[in-house]
């Protein structure tokens, strides 16, 4: 027993040991111009980002063991400031802004994790994931080198770094996460902001390095990104990208897998052939990690969307769909391309690149491990012509725009544009549910028109919508009233009303009565409104609803652009001449008194406020409507089709699902059949030409109850909501 005694204390203190010399101290993650090097061993990495607020922590662990089953070693996600802190000082980390848990279930699935704190993420995210409370501190200047936005984001970097080294997440200390990102983008803007971005960069790098938290920092899109901190390629292709160190390695941070969707626009699509042959090419030519922006590009909820214009749905065409289901033949194609890849790790960590000429459009590079065993990639570039080539004394065949993998420089296991994987049996579909229609009894409730509460306000003059409201609605009333005679109607004409706004639309009631819309789009918010309006002799009030569409995310001083009417608005054809508005005595009323009222909750609090009954009106503007319904049948993911709706937002059992705009059609042109071979670009390849830019609506299904759910909208414009259809996303036999 003495000696069982005395081996267990001997084993006590090894264990101690190795907690202390290694699981504690964790993995050394370094570099050098091959790769990632993780506990002394280089490393190729295949990387897709998946944002943990663009879904729910109930489909986390789906999301990231199908990543995983596809054949990545890392996911890449951003920190959202704006969701963290959107109150100075307040933080939340709760439900799916649950970092932690995000990047815990990710170490359980035995992956990696690419941290991108940021702070700024632009990511098609409302202001660029800042905090609008950032716009109102006295004298700063967003991403400069300026004292107030420093000191705002030194103390949110830290707060985050200090968040991970609590729970031991960082790969030093035995967590998964093995790069961080200081800054994003930062190139497209430094050029404006002149000596004062230069002297940022390296302030923002020094910051981050000081945080000690014993992996690497990058900066994505940063040519003079100081050492160490390793700068990294963004765009379609990146297999021309340098670092701006012969000791740094080649890493590319997003590859997007097709383009985000905007409202009024079709929705984007990039083949998989082309994108399996960006990242041959990447790989191809000394390559060490790539990341695919999105894997799983999943919804923008509440108003979380930024752009403006950019849809709820955040799909991006990516291997996951925005349901959480497998995307083919994306994904299939994809993972059979890791494999092949993963095959050349053993020789293409060992040496660089060997580039060999075979040809007008062909080429070779050729890898080898110390002991000489060769792994090749042959390309062949051409856009149009399919091409054979002799390579070590074997004849191959290359499909245009083509790359083949060779891991042993013999036999060919992968080329990008032979796609293998089909939809299997099975094929993706929304379904109608019998037992999710919604409940015979409506309920609905008209918002006023114009100023409602006692908290309006009169201003002499325009307003900026965004420094009124501070992003705490997306409406804003500019109220007055006019008069008009008798005699400057006698001739049956009618005034027109001209206004210039900002955007990003529009709303015009005349004396409460709706007469029409106007919008901007995601390439231009701004718009003028010039329409004729029907007004009476006498007193004419004009209503006019001011409304963003999430606030921009991107460009030089973008946090300086302002939204809402700016003026002029005159009243053009009256006898009396033009009359200009502008600088008379305006009324303001931020938000509409439903928000006020609370009825997106849909719970009995407000329920005096509801008229009941089984026919609610429909193709009216400003209303409210309330229905409850059944869980769908199943647990696949629960969609609403709102083709019949106009404009506004939507809530089940309280929460946002975000905005709806089915009245705002793409263009008729656009949309042919997509060659994959060439240069892709983001309007290359489009879907859904003179339809509706987004007709469904995620609702994720642990937001949905058993029984008793309840579906709260906001029509601005009128629909039928008696017409709302809910599907469910489902496989079905082919």
């Amino acid at each position: 027993m003495a000696n069982m005694g005395k081996f267990l204390a001997i084993l006590v203190f090894t264990l101690v040991c190795n907690c202390i010399f290694k699981q504690c101290a964790g993995d050394t993650v370094s570099y050098d111009h091959r790769a990632l090097v993780i506990n002394g061993k280089r490393r190729i990495l295949i990387s897709g980002s998946i944002h943990y607020p663009r879904s729910t922590p109930e489909m986390w662990p789906g999301l990231i063991q199908i990543a995983k089953d596809g054949g990545l070693d890392v996911i890449e996600t951003y920190v959202f400031w704006n969701l963290h802190e959107s109150i100075r000082g307040q933080y939340y980390f709760g439900g799916e802004y649950d970092l932690v848990r995000f990047v815990k279930t990710v170490q359980q699935a035995g992956l990696l994790v690419h941290l991108r704190i940021g702070p700024y993420v632009c990511a098609e995210w409302n202001y660029g994931g800042f905090p609008l409370w950032l716009h109102f501190i006295p004298g700063i200047k967003l991403r400069m080198d300026n004292e107030p936005f420093k000191r705002e984001m030194q103390r949110f970097t830290t707060k985050i770094v200090d968040m991970m080294k609590a729970e031991r997440l960082f790969a030093s200390q035995g967590g998964p996460i093995i790069l961080s990102q200081i800054e994003n983008e930062y190139e497209l803007a430094e050029y404006y902001y002149g000596e004062p971005a230069k002297s940022y960069v390296k302030w923002a790098a020094s910051m981050a390095v000081g945080l000690n938290t014993g992996v690497p920092w990058v900066m994505c899109r940063q040519e003079d990104a100081p050492d160490p901190v390793i700068n990294t390629c963004n765009g379609f292709y990146c297999e021309g990208f340098t670092p701006n160190s012969v000791k740094k390695p080649k890493i590319w941070t997003e590859n997007y897998v097709g383009w985000f969707q905007a409202f009024g626009g079709a929705v984007p699509y990039r083949p998989v052939e082309d994108l399996a042959f960006s990242v041959a090419r990447f790989f191809q030519k000394g390559g060490t990690m790539q990341n695919y922006y999105m894997y799983h590009g999943g919804t923008n909820f509440g108003r979380t969307a930024g752009g403006p214009f950019i849809a709820t749905s955040y799909d991006y065409d990516a291997p996951i769909d925005e349901y959480g289901m497998v995307r083919q033949p994306k994904w299939g194609h994809l993972k059979d391309l890791h494999r092949a890849i993963k095959l050349c790790e053993p020789a293409m960590i060992s040496s660089d690149p060997e580039y060999r000429y075979l040809g007008p459009g062909l080429e070779a590079h050729l890898y080898y491990t110390d002991s000489g065993i060769c792994s090749a990639f042959i390309a062949n570039t051409d856009k149009t012509k399919d091409l054979t080539t002799t390579f070590n004394g074997n004849t191959y065949s290359l499909p245009a725009w083509s790359v083949s993998i060779l891991p042993d420089c013999k036999n060919v296991v992968f080329n990008t544009a032979k796609v293998t994987t089909f939809t299997t049996s099975a094929q993706l579909e929304f379904v109608e549910s019998t037992s999710g229609t919604v409940g015979p009894t409506w309920k609905w409730y008209k918002e006023p028109i114009g100023i409602w509460g006692p908290n309006a306000f009169t201003k002499n003059g325009l307003v900026d919508q965004i420094n009124m409201t501070g992003d705490s609605s997306d409406y804003l009333w500019y109220s007055i009233s006019f008069e008009v005679t008798s005699d400057e109607l006698a001739d049956g004409t009618w005034p027109f009303l001209n206004v210039k706004t900002l955007g990003h639309a529009l709303h015009i009631f005349i004396n409460k009565q709706y007469i029409g819309t106007g919008t901007g789009s995601n390439s231009n918010p701004k718009f003028t409104m010039y329409k004729p309006i029907f007004v009476k002799p006498g007193k004419n009030t004009l209503d006019l609803l001011s409304m963003t569409v999430g606030l921009k995310n991107i460009g030089p001083y973008y946090d300086t652009e302002g939204a809402g009417i700016t003026g002029p608005i005159t009243l053009k054809g009256l006898k009396s001449g033009t009359q200009d508005l502008s600088m008379w005595q305006w009324t303001y009323q931020i938000g509409l008194q439903g928000e006020q009222l609370g009825l997106y909750r849909g719970d009995s609090a407000n329920s005096r406020y509801w008229t009941t009954g089984s026919n609610p009106p429909i193709a009216q503007s400003m209303m409210w409507y309330k229905v409850e319904f059944e869980a769908p049948d199943g647990n696949g993911p629960v969609v609403l089709d709102l083709i019949k709706m106009g404009k506004g937002q939507a809530w089940v059992n309280g929460r946002s699902i975000g905005r709806y705009w089915p009245l705002y059609l793409s263009p008729n042109d656009g949309c042919s059949t997509c060659d994959y071979r060439g240069m892709y670009n983001e309007n290359k390849c489009l879907s859904n030409c003179g339809q509706p830019s987004q007709k469904l609506y995620h609702v994720p299904r642990s937001w949905i109850q058993s029984t008793g759910n309840v579906l709260v909208l906001l029509e601005e414009i009128g629909g039928d909501p008696t017409k709302i259809k809910i599907l469910t996303r489902s496989i079905a036999p082919l």
